[in-house]
């Protein structure tokens, strides 16, 4: 019997010997109840195995809140939705790291301190040179973010929370310019500088698109479309790139070295990648009429092709996400009038989907990123580009993550056990 009592605890009994463990229970303000196993190892000598995590809470947060059955997502209590109709990326960013969402003249000192901070040292143009033509800009924006812990290192107090910020609001800032660069050094274009004049997310599109002396025609639901990507994005809980972020600060690394790691986590084609896989299955599909087909082979259990675009990990309803960026895809093509093959395709598909009790028992609906390909493409950025800018989108998420890490009583290095099943010792 375990010596200490919990009044509200879970008991464990070991039906091998009898012996009883009682371990307690933490309660958050939402969601599910948690099972406090930190002392599992030292009362009962065993360790648990739970794959993937997915019954595992491993951390405390107050930042970002899902309700997967309900098909709810918020931010410091404020419900995606809200904030996607209400306010702009930039606003969600000031939440994640500053926990309140900022007033008009906080809103406005923020984004001309972001702006300022765009700009980069121009001997990183020269790591652009270092790769092979057509590298994944996944790839050299990774190597350059890791490069940024280069140069602001020097004398950095790790537990300065004043440095936290500073450090965040030049991620923010310069990973959009990094991103618009190495796509324009990828193509041969001239480099185009940020915009003092410009919006944060406007000036983006313009580094993406724009030419010396020449006007670049940006419209308003084209920036309007993109910063909803953006926002969309932000954070989403302890996801693999998040958990990775959190491990690797554990360790005390530098916060961009951490954002590095995320980085390679969220390229993967089941994370960040997804998007871009969308988008190739549906040029694969080719047609509407072709749908049909890819259906069948989607129910067909002995065929390996799987539906890209629907079902989520967290989510058994309609992603709060993909709700929003639907309507944005809609405006879009009404506004700027793109009717294209691919959106056809989509359209077919989602229709099937939705109304097919195969898929519909199964919790399989449009995910947010069915839809953020399609708006992505529409703006005319390359596919090469969809998780890059999924990065973008994700990187305040990652900082305030990393933040409320240091803010810690103390920090315990992730270190997960393992169910040893190799071979016994072997005496020769």
């Amino acid at each position: 019997m375990s010596e200490t009592q919990f009044s509200n605890s879970v008991t464990l009994r070991d039906n091998r010997n009898g012996a009883t463990y009682d371990f307690p229970i933490l309660d958050g303000t939402m969601g599910p109840s948690v099972i406090d196993i930190s002392n599992f190892y030292k009362d009962t000598g065993m360790f648990t195995l739970d794959r993937g995590y997915t019954s595992t809470a491993m951390c405390k947060s107050s930042i970002t809140y899902i309700d997967g059955e309900k098909g709810e997502l918020m931010h410091r209590g404020y419900d995606i939705a809200w904030l996607a109709k209400n306010k702009r990326y930039l606003d969600v960013v000031y939440l994640l790291l500053n926990k309140k969402l900022p007033s008009k003249e906080e809103y406005n000192a923020f984004l001309y301190e972001l702006k300022t901070r765009s700009f980069i040292n121009e001997k990183i143009l020269k790591l652009f040179d270092a790769f092979p033509d057509r590298a994944h800009p996944m790839a050299v924006l990774q190597a350059c973010i890791a490069t940024l812990s280069a140069y602001y290192s020097k004398d950095m107090s790790f537990d300065d929370p004043g440095e936290y910020m500073e450090m965040a609001k030049r991620l923010v800032a310069k990973m959009p310019t990094l991103a618009a660069f190495y796509y324009r050094h990828s193509k041969g274009y001239p480099i185009i500088y940020p915009d003092l004049a410009r919006g944060f997310t406007e000036n983006f599109l313009y580094m993406m698109r724009s030419f010396p002396h020449s006007h670049v025609d940006l419209k308003p639901i084209e920036v309007k479309a993109l910063d909803s990507v953006l926002m969309l994005h932000a954070d989403h809980e302890q996801n693999a790139s998040t958990t990775t972020v959190r491990t690797v600060g554990s360790t005390h690394a530098h916060p961009y070295a951490c954002i590095s790691a995320g980085i390679g986590a969220l390229w993967g084609h089941a994370h960040g990648g997804a998007n871009e896989s969308v988008i190739r299955q549906l040029e694969m599909i080719g047609t509407p009429e072709n749908v049909d087909k890819y259906i069948a082979k989607a129910k067909d259990k002995s065929d390996p092709f799987r539906l890209m675009g629907f079902g989520h990990r967290v989510y058994k309803n309609y992603d709060p996400r993909a709700k929003v960026l639907k309507g944005l895809r809609n405006q879009l093509i009404e506004e700027i009038g793109i009717d294209t093959n691919l959106i056809r395709v989509a359209n077919r598909l989602e229709e099937i989907v939705l109304n097919d009790e195969y898929f519909v028992s199964r919790n399989l609906y449009p995910n947010v990123d069915f839809n953020s390909g399609l708006i992505l493409k529409a703006l005319g950025i390359p596919t090469e580009m969809f998780a890059v800018i999924f990065v973008m989108g994700r990187s305040p998420g990652w900082m305030a993550q990393w933040i409320e890490l240091k803010e810690q009583e103390s920090i315990k290095i992730v270190r997960p056990r393992q169910l040893y099943i190799g071979p016994e010792r072997i005496n020769e």
